[in-house]
């Protein structure tokens, strides 16, 4: 029961954000100065006929319930620059390839991640942990895109090891997987080898030790699991950002990901398409914030959530 009500908690409580992002995105994009038609030459009355099938000659307060009614069917509008296509069907078609390369780079991340901070706690001052601080050096200062035009050039571009852009075969996913997942890797690399630290020279350690326990369950079956805490508790947005913030990296392989549209749509004042993968993202930031806490709340007991 008190799981039961933690969730149902959690799940007011994010329905409440979403609603105050989905409202503050809404006026925020009405402020960007200008028009979505602005660049276009059209007459004056064949413009204020666009105005008036899109609703954008109404008062913004008007628009605003308009969109907030479409948005409790699950409608979230059609784009005002991809002439007769939905933002729904924007999602549709280009999430897949953004949820690919995400799940790729978090999977990357987290193998590769906890492995060399488990390697480096071992190996404390030792070649292995002051390589494992330089890769935790890297991955956190340099931003993806960097990162990705770098591994381009070098990989693709230079030693042709791999295609430099598209995305339509595992050679293709290699470089913007390394690109995005790199940081996350950094950063669980880094939480790992402390947590590791702060654990082996515990006492339950010590007693698994000297019953004659392998070193494998040992680190597996003790060790691992209470350092996993606090990792488990940045995993949820880490993941959630490398699944939906893979903008620039999108545009350097040219993957037709969710990336690219976000990008030309406020390049082009695309109000309903900004304001749905504003509101699409953050739905989706929020799920995943909502699944890690109940994934902290199974594994470790000692919170009171689970009886």
């Amino acid at each position: 029961m008190k799981l039961l009500k933690f969730i149902l908690k959690r799940v007011v409580v994010s329905v409440i954000m979403i609603f105050c992002l989905v409202t503050i995105s809404f006026f925020l994009v009405k402020l960007i100065p200008g028009s979505p038609f602005t660049s276009e030459k059209m007459q004056a009355g064949n413009k204020a006929a666009i105005y008036a099938y899109y609703g954008l000659d109404k008062p913004v307060y008007e628009q605003y319930f308009t969109y907030m009614k479409n948005l409790l069917h699950g409608d979230l509008g059609t784009s005002y620059k991809i002439r007769g296509v939905t933002v729904n069907e924007i999602i549709r078609t280009a999430f897949p390839y953004s949820l690919d390369l995400g799940m790729r780079a978090v999977a990357f991340a987290l193998t590769m991640g906890l492995l060399l901070g488990i390697v480096a706690a071992y190996q404390r001052g030792k070649a292995m942990d002051t390589f494992t601080m330089i890769v935790a050096i890297i991955g956190t200062s340099v931003p993806s895109f960097i990162m990705g035009f770098f591994v381009q050039y070098l990989f693709a571009v230079k030693l042709k090891w791999f295609p430099p852009a598209e995305y339509t075969s595992f050679a293709h996913t290699v470089l913007p997987t390394f690109a995005l997942g790199l940081g996350m890797l950094a950063t669980i690399a880094k939480y790992t080898r402390t947590s590791m630290l702060e654990v082996i020279s515990s006492d339950y350690v010590k007693t698994a030790d000297a019953k004659g326990l392998s070193k494998f369950r040992i680190i597996v079956g003790h060790q691992l699991r209470n350092a996993l805490m606090p990792i488990i508790t940045l995993l949820g947005p880490m993941i959630a950002s490398v699944i939906t913030g893979t903008f620039v990296v999108e545009n350097v392989f040219a993957i037709p990901g969710l990336g690219r549209h976000y990008v030309t749509s406020v390049q082009g004042l695309d109000y309903t398409l900004i304001t749905g993968l504003t509101i699409f993202f953050a739905a989706f930031l929020v799920l995943m914030n909502l699944l890690v806490d109940i994934v902290y709340a199974l594994i470790d007991p000692r919170i009171g959530l689970v009886e």
